[in-house]
């Protein structure tokens, strides 16, 4: 039995990843703000903090817990929010995390846990590059969000090679599947979700033709397991013990809509608007080196994912 420490684990990732810790045995601390995440998710087999992960508080968790990994998924997600506030992205998603280490780093080299931080692939790389993307090629990100996440990743790099801290970075293509609200910072399967149970009108920013590598949520939850145990590469340089989460297919949005609405069994109009700042023409994973190092592979088709994430949210 390890003791694990999720940040976010109230949220939709978050949550699924302490269920699954649970159900293997483990003893599972969750600590979250509650700004997104729901109290009602966090499984009743966890021990739950409420608190920013900025805090002092969440700071003296981690020196005085006694953890095997620390699971960091809280932070702002939204781009939309990076845009239009990029000092508060960076407070919570660099400052957050840099709390985090720090308090590792704290401990003694012999007690120090994992650090495993939730990233992303799917805005990470930018638009220079064509996908689909591995680990090591240039980043060059199009919004705050993406730039916290790198910044936030390099910090890693540096405890990792100057403090020899063990600090995993999976970096996730856009994440779907039950729990992921349809309001707010949500993905746009979650949004179509909503908006098709309302009988309402996809909206589709841009022409559609936008492509993403769509991963549902439980082969990110065996990602992040699997990465919590397995035997790391050599210290080296930023990308060394990074990972793409991802099935390596790239799928438009308007594929999405056409794909749900073939799941449910019914149709609502797709409506197009204007294209926003900071979101990439084309996000595309190559996972290859987390199936090679990590033995991980994405299961879920995205028609069966689909068809799940429809299930939950009309309680069929």
């Amino acid at each position: 039995m390890s003791r694990i420490l999720i940040t976010g684990g109230a949220g939709f990732i978050g949550s699924h990843l302490a269920d699954r810790y649970l159900a293997l045995g483990h003893e599972v601390t969750v600590i979250d703000n509650l700004a997104s995440g729901k109290r009602e998710q966090v499984p009743a087999g966890a021990t739950f903090v409420e608190t920013d992960v900025r805090s002092e508080e969440a700071a003296r968790l981690v020196r005085e817990g006694s953890y095997d990994i620390v699971a960091h998924l809280a932070g702002q997600m939204d781009v939309r929010v990076s845009v239009r506030d990029p000092q508060y992205d960076a407070a919570v998603n660099i400052s957050g995390t840099l709390n985090l280490l720090e308090a590792v780093r704290a401990l003694d080299p012999a007690r120090r846990p994992r650090f495993m931080f939730s990233s992303t692939g799917g805005v990470l790389y930018g638009d220079f590059v064509t996908p689909p993307n591995a680990e090591h090629v240039a980043k060059d990100p199009d919004s705050p969000y993406a730039i916290s996440k790198l910044t936030a990743e390099t910090y890693m790099a540096y405890y990792g090679r100057v403090h020899g801290m063990e600090c995993v970075a999976l970096r996730f293509g856009n994440v779907y599947g039950p729990r992921q609200d349809p309001h707010g910072e949500a993905g746009v399967i979650a949004i179509f979700c909503g908006r098709l149970q309302a009988n309402e009108p996809f909206r589709i920013f841009g022409d559609g033709s936008q492509t993403r590598d769509y991963i549902y949520v439980s082969d990110v939850v065996d990602a992040f397991v699997v990465a919590s145990s397995a035997a790391l590469p050599p210290v080296g340089r930023l990308d060394a013990r990074a990972f793409n989460v991802g099935t390596g297919v790239e799928r438009t949005v308007v594929d999405v809509a056409r794909g749900l609405q073939r799941a449910a069994g019914r149709e609502v109009p797709i409506e197009f608007a204007p294209a926003r700042p900071g979101e990439p023409l084309k996000s595309g994973l190559d996972p290859a080196k987390a199936a090679e190092v990590l033995g991980w592979r994405a299961t879920t088709a995205l028609d069966e994912g689909l068809a799940a994430t429809w299930r939950w949210i009309t309680g069929a």
